[in-house]
């Protein structure tokens, strides 16, 4: 099981996108759903911060480890992500991952997240 928390900083001028892109997910709730199992993905949650005029994306996540790569994906929602990357999310900025602390989770939710099979 992977947990992660990711920082991504978001190109200059881009941050209406970005704004336009969360709102298009809320809206888009069932396809978003149908991602999910595929990448093993039990909870990805989105978060946003601008610290001295600079906007970044933070993107928790708790992941199975073999996961399908949203590269392999054939849905048309994960190709919509892959665009909205490439248009947004600063290149020459290296996600940075942080580093977990403490992990409190109840055990049988840790054991719930489970692939299907």
């Amino acid at each position: 099981m992977k947990f992660e928390l990711m920082r991504f900083r978001v190109l200059a001028g881009k941050e209406t996108r970005v704004q336009e892109w969360m709102e298009f997910l809320n809206a888009n709730m069932p396809a978003v759903e149908e991602t999910l199992e595929p990448e093993q993905m039990y909870v990805e949650s989105i978060f946003a911060e601008q610290i001295d005029g600079v906007y970044y994306l933070y993107w928790y996540s708790v992941q199975g480890d073999n996961p399908q790569s949203v590269h392999d994906s054939e849905y048309w929602l994960d190709h919509k992500h892959l665009e909205f990357w490439r248009e947004c999310i600063d290149p020459n900025y290296p996600g940075v991952k942080l580093t977990p602390k403490v992990l409190m989770l109840p055990q049988r939710v840790l054991e719930s997240m489970k692939p299907l099979p």
